[in-house]
């Protein structure tokens, strides 16, 4: 497994080492494992987390504590894809169809997050446009 200092991590993931320690000290990133002179060590999972993190935050603009909620839900389907994944011989038909739609409400959630999202910058949008076409009018009857 590769361990990665925060200068590597940070160059990596376009993040400065500060927001990578306020993600750690936050909660949103799991503690790295220390060397034995304290220094932090990342793992590639440490990282794919970040990007995660990135793509939430640049292209759905979320928050902090969105990110936080985006995360749990994210770690919750998948805990339950994994577990679907190593029982799915031993399952019935029943048992999987039960875990299946676990694993569809956790989606759920997740796209709830992004719809609240999408539905607010399309309010934004809307109201834009609004304004855009009024000027468009006044601009016409100059």
């Amino acid at each position: 497994m590769a361990l990665y200092k925060i200068d590597d991590v940070a160059k990596q993931c376009g993040l400065t080492k500060r927001t990578i320690r306020y993600y750690e000290e936050i909660g949103l990133l799991p503690a790295p494992q220390r060397s034995e002179g304290g220094t932090r060590l990342y793992t590639d999972e440490h990282i794919a987390t970040l990007n995660k993190l990135i793509r939430a935050r640049d292209s759905l603009g979320f928050t902090l504590q969105e990110l936080q909620r985006y995360l749990i839900v994210s770690d919750i389907l998948e805990g339950k894809r994994q577990t679907y994944r190593e029982m799915t011989e031993s399952l019935t038909p029943e048992e999987r169809k039960e875990k299946l739609l676990d694993m569809e409400e956790a989606l759920d959630k997740q796209l709830d997050l992004i719809e609240t999202k999408l539905s607010n910058i399309m309010t934004i949008k809307g109201e834009l446009e609004e304004l855009k076409t009024r000027i468009r009018k006044r601009l016409e009857t100059l």
